[in-house]
């Protein structure tokens, strides 16, 4: 088992990526609610040129140019049967889309998970790419997010389809 992460920067703050085996396990925003910064998890310094660092720099700077609207990582998100459900539904929510609580709980077939809908989100440990920015409130309203609200309104602005093609995403 081999794990190492790389600071990256971007227009919400630093990324750590970490890695381990060759595949993303974390995507960390430098003031997010949740960060670990246990050496366990980040692993040792690694080389931003080695996989899967030197793509993920790519595509990070491609989508917030908007220029890449689906990131292709190999991802190794750490969590239970539950979590791995949620993280799932988050990653089939298109680029400029949202879905609330409520519409990924029915996606799991009881709408009453809405509330652990949210919890298994706000624990999604590959921010960005993993796209939880685009889970908002029922009634619209951004409502929780581990990187902060701030950042919550800039992804869903970065990602805004053009008025002339459809409404506001918040």
């Amino acid at each position: 088992m081999s794990r190492a992460h790389v600071v990256l920067p971007s227009p919400v703050g630093e990324l750590t990526v970490v890695a381990e085996d060759g595949a993303i396990t974390h995507l960390l925003m430098d003031a997010a609610k949740y960060r670990p910064d246990d050496p366990e998890v980040l692993g040792d310094a690694g080389d931003p040129s080695d996989e899967p660092f030197a793509a993920a720099a790519v595509q990070l700077a491609a989508y917030f140019t908007g220029a890449l609207t689906e990131f292709d990582l190999p991802l190794a998100p750490r969590g239970d049967v539950f979590h791995q459900k949620v993280w799932a539904l988050l990653r089939e929510i298109p680029y400029g889309q949202t879905r609330s609580y409520g519409d990924l709980a029915r996606a799991l077939g009881d709408r009453n998970l809405a509330q652990a809908v949210g919890t298994a989100n706000g624990c999604n440990p590959i921010a960005v790419v993993v796209p939880c920015h685009r889970v908002i409130g029922a009634d619209g309203s951004l409502v929780g997010y581990a990187g902060g609200l701030g950042r919550k309104r800039f992804l869903l602005a970065l990602e805004e389809p053009p008025a002339a093609d459809s409404g506001r995403l918040f």
